[in-house]
């Protein structure tokens, strides 16, 4: 089997709207999915990267990470947020190649910390980032929602 592509967005197109429209509900199923100005101020962003996942044969977008990098004063950081891979292409490695690539884009881009957060329902996301060297926090998280 050939190997999940992994590319950073630099456009958004048709094809990348309608493939967020059917990922975002599967990992966010009460937030909106995004419209194609919110998708344009990501790929725009100095801080952010964009990245999806391929399908080596259809080349059909099958999963999507952001990377993050911020500066604080005592370090630069990193976070990974809204990996989703498409249900019928898990488990072929589509989230470990998003996540390797976060990985490498943090480290390059100086970070000396990569975080993320997931549900601990989310089992079999748990299981790959551990796999992957992440280390489990116990750190409280609070936020405040704005409506």
């Amino acid at each position: 089997m050939a190997e999940i592509v992994v590319e950073t967005v630099r456009s958004i197109t048709p094809e990348l709207v309608a493939a967020f429209e059917r990922l975002i509900p599967q990992s966010h199923p009460t937030l909106p999915t995004p419209t194609v100005a919110e998708l344009d101020q990501v790929v725009e962003s100095p801080a952010t990267t964009l990245l999806v996942a391929r399908d080596p044969e259809s080349a059909e977008v099958i999963g999507t990470a952001t990377v993050v990098l911020y500066r604080t004063p005592s370090r630069m950081h990193a976070r990974l947020e809204n990996v989703v891979v498409d249900e019928p292409a898990r488990g072929r490695g589509a989230g470990a190649a998003l996540t390797n690539e976060a990985v490498r884009l943090a480290h390059e881009g100086g970070a000396s910390v990569i975080e993320l957060n997931t549900n601990p329902r989310r089992e079999i996301a748990n299981r790959l980032y551990q796999r992957l060297g992440f280390e489990r926090h116990h750190t409280n998280n609070y936020w405040i929602k704005f409506e």
